[in-house]
Parts: structure tokens; sequence; C-alpha cells
């Protein structure tokens, strides 16, 4: 068994799929229209064939609220490993990307808080 599959809710598609893209360097891996919505994932250009990240049309009113928590409390929708979080971090800032948490060194691990644009706080970590 493993992991093939993961979402992040997002409350506009076109413009997750450019900041995913376009800003943190995924592909477009899957498109298939679903009437106002589509199937459409994304992929680490290092593993195209490892797991996707569905940009999952924010449609449920339990997302919402539940997304509007986690920013309110400061907590990431979830996570992704990066090679060098401070280097990231500065390619991001300069790319305009806004952060709710620096650089920060944690025992084994540094992690870096960003906002997604689309109602999430995603972390990037790495470990050491």
């Amino acid at each position: 068994m493993r992991i093939a599959l993961t979402s992040v809710c997002v409350d506009d598609q076109e413009r997750a799929l450019r900041f995913y893209t376009e800003v943190l360097g995924f592909v477009k891996k899957t498109e298939v229209p679903l009437g106002e919505h589509r199937w459409l994932t994304v992929v680490s250009p290092q593993d195209p064939d490892g797991v996707e990240l569905l940009l999952e049309p924010e449609g449920h009113p339990a997302s919402t609220v539940y997304k509007a928590a986690l920013v309110a409390d400061g907590i990431p929708f979830t996570a992704f490993a990066v090679e060098n979080v401070e280097a990231e971090h500065a390619r991001l800032v300069a790319l305009g990307v806004r952060f709710t948490q620096e650089p920060l060194a944690m025992g084994p691990v540094t992690t870096a808080v960003l906002d997604d644009t689309c109602g999430n706080l995603i972390q990037i970590a790495t470990m050491h």
C-alpha cells in the first residue's frame, strides 16, 4: 500500500494552479473537466509518478469553516519537504510569497509557513 493522492482545498482552482506551478514549482499532472470545476492535480518535478496533490475546489461548507479555523490558529493544512528551508524561503519571498512563520530551527527540523493565496497555510520543512 502507498499514498497515491492527497488534497488541499482551494477557493480558486485557476489561482491555485498558477501558485502551485509557477511559484512553488510543481507541475500539472492531470486535468479533467467536471462541470464548473476540474479534477486537477500537480506533482513534484523530481517525482512525476509520485504522490499527486489534488487542488480540490472548496465546495462543502465545512471545508470553509475548517480552513478558516486552521488559518486563525496559524496551523498549516499540510507540509512539503524541501532541501533547504532558508534557501526556499528566500526564493519564495523574492517571488512575493507571504510567510506567517519565518524559518525556525527546532532540533532535527527547520520549518517555515507560507500563505498559498487560496485559503491555506502550508509548511515547508527540512530534516537535518
